[in-house]
């Protein structure tokens, strides 16, 4: 049996890390960004760590 194909939007999105925790980016931060004040602005492009639930399910893919 052929090893299963990993999610091409899942690999481009997420980053596992050496430890076995997934990183990810926040969303929001392309365009419409004046109505978003500066704080939000701010935070938005740094990373986030997933927790134990949902590292769970995005291994999956």
């Amino acid at each position: 049996m052929p090893k299963m194909k990993t999610k091409s939007g899942a690999k481009k999105r997420f980053k596992l890390t050496g430890t076995g925790k997934v990183k990810r980016k926040h969303a929001f931060h392309n365009h419409i960004l004046t109505k978003k004040h500066k704080k939000r602005k701010r935070n938005l492009p740094r990373s986030v760590w997933y927790t134990a639930a949902t590292r769970k399910t995005c291994s999956n893919s």
